[in-house]
This record gives C-alpha cells, sequence and structure tokens, in this order.
C-alpha cells in the first residue's frame, strides 16, 4: 500500500507540473494571438466587407425543442445580425409546448411546398414554413419529428440551408449585430481552406436586451452564472484561442459555430446518436480532410459574438454538465482510434491527447486524490508542510490563470465596470473551493450515467427568457428592427 501511495503522489507531481507548464503555453500564445487582433482590430472587417462583392452567404441554424420562453425575442436577434446575405433556419424538433405556434402567429407564417433534399438522414421531416410578410423573408421554419438530440434537428437544419456556409447555434442565444461578419473574416482573409471558426460566448443573465439586440452588458447577479462567465472566458480567450494559433483546435461550440457546409456534409453532418454532437461533428471535419490530404484551419475569433443563458440553479447546472460529461465519454468510445494515432497528426498527437489526459481524466484523477487524501487523514499519513506548499501553489496557479483571463478580457472588449471587475475577481479566488469540486461531482456522474446508460433526452435546460420577450407581441414589436 506504501508503495502505491508513493506512487501516486509521483503521478500527481508530474501530472500538475504538465497541466501548469500547458496552460501557461496557452496563456502565451494566446497573449501573442490578442495582441496581433487587437493591433489590426475592426477596421480590417470594414474594408473588405466595402470592397468586396464575393462576402459568402451564410445559414444560421438553431434547433429548438420546448422553447416558447424564448424563441421570439431569439429569433429576432438572428434576424437582426448586420451582414449582407444570411438565412435564419430554425428546426422545431417535435416541441411539445408552444413553440411552433408562436412562431406561427408572431412571423406571420404558413406551411410552403419545399424541394426538400435529405443530404444527411434525419428523423423524419414534416413540413416547412415560410412567412407571408417580406420582413421576414430570410426565416424558415423546419417542422420534424423528435429525434432525441440536438444533432439530429441541427442536420435536419443542414438539410434546408442554401449558402455554403452555416452557423450553428441555439435559440436561448442572443448574437451580436457584427456576429457573422467577424466569424466570416478569417475565412475570407487566408489562403488556407478554414472549414471551422468559434468565438467567445458569455452570459446573457441579467444582460439588457431589448427587441432582440444586446444593449447593455451586465454582469450575472446569480452564483452559478457568473462562475460559468468566469469559466467561458478562460476556456475561450486562454484554451480555445491558444490552441487556435497552433491550428490545434479540438471543439468549436455547439452554442455557436460557423462551418464549411460542404465540409460537414463529406464528413456526414452531426452524429444523430452524440450528446456531445459539437466535438463530435469538429472531430470528422478534421479527420475528413485528413483522409482525403486537404490542408485546413480551424479558427478562433476573439471577440464576444453571443450570448446564451447560463443554468440558474443546481438542478440545471447538473442536468447540463452530466450530460457534457457522458458526452466526453461517448467521444473517446466512438473515436478511440484517433487517440495517439501519429497518422492524424495534431488531432491524433495533441488536440485528443490533450482533450483525454487533462479534461476527460482529471475529474477521475482529482476524485481519486479526494480519496487518498481521507485515507491518509486517518492514517496520519500527510506530511503537512509538503502538502500546504503544493496546494498553495495549485491554488494560486489557478487563480493566476483565471486573472489573466480576467487581464485579457479588459485589453480586448473592456465590456464591465470597474466594480464588477472586482466582483469577478472575487469570486476567481473562491472558485476553486466552491464551483470547481461541483464540476467534478457532476462529470463523475455523468461517467456514470453514461456507463449504466442511463435515458437522457436534450432540451432538459429550464430557460427563463429576457424581461422583454415575455411581452413582445402585447408592444407590438415592429417589424421595422430586422428590417433595419
Amino acid at each position: 500500500m506504501d508503495t502505491i501511495l508513493y506512487s501516486y503522489q509521483y503521478l500527481i507531481f508530474f501530472y500538475a507540473f504538465s497541466l501548469v507548464v500547458i496552460y501557461t503555453s496557452l496563456a502565451v500564445l494566446a497573449f501573442y494571438k490578442l495582441t496581433q487582433l487587437v493591433a489590426k482590430k475592426s477596421s480590417d472587417t470594414e474594408k473588405i466587407f466595402r470592397e468586396s462583392p464575393f462576402i459568402p452567404g451564410i445559414s444560421i441554424i438553431a434547433p429548438a425543442f420546448n422553447e416558447e420562453t424564448s424563441i421570439i425575442n431569439n429569433v429576432i436577434s438572428m434576424m437582426t445580425v448586420n451582414y449582407p446575405t444570411f438565412e435564419v433556419v430554425i428546426v422545431n424538433d417535435g416541441s411539445k409546448d408552444n413553440t411552433l405556434q408562436l412562431l406561427i402567429d408572431n412571423f406571420e407564417m404558413v406551411e410552403t411546398t419545399y424541394a426538400y433534399v435529405e443530404k444527411i438522414k434525419t428523423k423524419p421531416f414534416k413540413r416547412i414554413f415560410k412567412s407571408t410578410n417580406p420582413e421576414y423573408s430570410r426565416l424558415i421554419v423546419v417542422d420534424k419529428e423528435n429525434g432525441g438530440t440536438k444533432a439530429d434537428a441541427s442536420n435536419a437544419g443542414v438539410n434546408v440551408a442554401k449558402y455554403p456556409y452555416f452557423i450553428c447555434t441555439d435559440v436561448d442565444c442572443v448574437l451580436d449585430r457584427e456576429a457573422l461578419s467577424k466569424m466570416i473574416l478569417p475565412i475570407i482573409s487566408t489562403k488556407t481552406r478554414v472549414i471551422a471558426v468559434g468565438a467567445t460566448m458569455r452570459m446573457v443573465n441579467s444582460c439588457k436586451v431589448e427587441n432582440g439586440v444586446m444593449v447593455e452588458t451586465r454582469l450575472p447577479t446569480r452564483i452559478f452564472p457568473l462562475y460559468q462567465e468566469i469559466e467561458y472566458l478562460r476556456s475561450y480567450l486562454i484554451g480555445k484561442l491558444g490552441f487556435s494559433t497552433i491550428n490545434a483546435v479540438h471543439n468549436v461550440s455547439g452554442g455557436l459555430g460557423l462551418f464549411d457546409k460542404e465540409i460537414a456534409i463529406g464528413a456526414g453532418g452531426y452524429d444523430p446518436l452524440s450528446h456531445a454532437e459539437d466535438m463530435d461533428m469538429t472531430t470528422r471535419m478534421i479527420a475528413y480532410m485528413i483522409n482525403y490530404q486537404k490542408e485546413y484551419k480551424i479558427d478562433q475569433v476573439p471577440e464576444t459574438c453571443c450570448w446564451t443563458e447560463g443554468p440558474p440553479s443546481f438542478r440545471v447546472l447538473n442536468r447540463q454538465r452530466t450530460r457534457w460529461a457522458r458526452g466526453l465519454f461517448q467521444i473517446f468510445s466512438v473515436h478511440r482510434k484517433y487517440l495517439f494515432n501519429r497518422k492524424f497528426r495534431k488531432l491524433g498527437l495533441i488536440s485528443f491527447p490533450y482533450i483525454f489526459i487533462y479534461e476527460f481524466l482529471a475529474p477521475i484523477i482529482e476524485m481519486l486524490g479526494y480519496i487518498v487524501t481521507i485515507y491518509l487523514l486517518l492514517v496520519g499519513g500527510i506530511n503537512w508542510d509538503t502538502a500546504f506548499l503544493m496546494l498553495f501553489f495549485a491554488y494560486v496557479f489557478g487563480v493566476s490563470l483565471s486573472l489573466t483571463t480576467l487581464l485579457y478580457e479588459r485589453l480586448l472588449e473592456h465590456r464591465f465596470k470597474n466594480r464588477e471587475y472586482v466582483r469577478l475577481i472575487l469570486f476567481c479566488l473562491v472558485e476553486p473551493f466552491i464551483y470547481h469540486p461541483l464540476i467534478v461531482f457532476f462529470n463523475i456522474r455523468g461517467y456514470i450515467d453514461y456507463l449504466t446508460k442511463r435515458d437522457f433526452e436534450w432540451g432538459t435546460m429550464t430557460r427563463q427568457g429576457s424581461q422583454d420577450n415575455k411581452s413582445d407581441k402585447q408592444k407590438g414589436l415592429s417589424t421595422q428592427t430586422i428590417a433595419q
């Protein structure tokens, strides 16, 4: 037993040390790319859109399942983006509430004939609706049988999409008006084929939204969305931005991702059985390009392009994170052939090993650490001087990483007031003791759910919706908002 514990402690030391090296490297790479982007800023975007007549069209695809509390306001958000050529495809995935009827009533929609071509197989397609009002000509609503996952609904949207690129998002999201312009820029400004682009997402909780447009960014007032604000910024501004510098992005978020439609269809679309459809799609698109020996790139836009509603309670956070965890387990069950496989280059030797060792195994290692610590406490086997030193170092590094993220955000966008930054800093200081242990617990529970094949349906996220969303009809929402 002593030998096992001794070996385990050395394993933990080298694991933690490698984690420090990796995250420090990612922070440096992210800072390098951030400084380049800040120097160029948005003038390049304006110049390209002013001078080029060849800006590609984009289809915005948003699956909807029981989204009656937020559907209208968020569809308006999608239709008010500032981009020359786009459409909005809402996929009603067998909703049991009034989602479809609200869309029909608010946007003056009628069933229409449509040449639906099933490029990717989905659950049975029922019908398509388009508006009789020219102001809503960009909107298409697809009605289909429930497929059990967001992936199946997304595939139906891809089948309908008419433009060469599509953005997959959630109907609870509020898009920045310049989101499409920012996300298409990496595609039209490089010779290498960019097959996907991600962008920073943040919490819409407590923000001021009017007629589907973000008016004022505010820090979430509830605890769990506030912690997710920190977590999202850390993931996007250090993790994904750092990996994009070496073209090793392993996941384009399902909440907001821009994809090359031809490559997505060639790779088979979203896996309808997947509970991690975003990572699954990204993985198969990369593998598709490598198998056909084609050069590719996946980029990350650091600017905030989307706001999403974060889980407001323990119960909803539990549902979200257990779903993510079981999805991650599913990824390595389905795509294990890529792990440490040099044939798949950065995917097999950088991206997948990183996800497996530092994201998939991390909760298991931490849980074992808690068990070992309890055992050592009982037998009096803890060297307190060494233990406190290691814990202090881990705590300082973790907090420093979060504070670095806030610094990057302030340099790039500076969306919060000074007192809100102070509040974020205070929450960064206590995050390792409150929020992080919960995430470990939810991950372990998700793994167990996957192994025990516990039934699961997508769409369990409880939406609260923005305040003005519930009274849009009463306020006589003007179609001029969409026409602008």
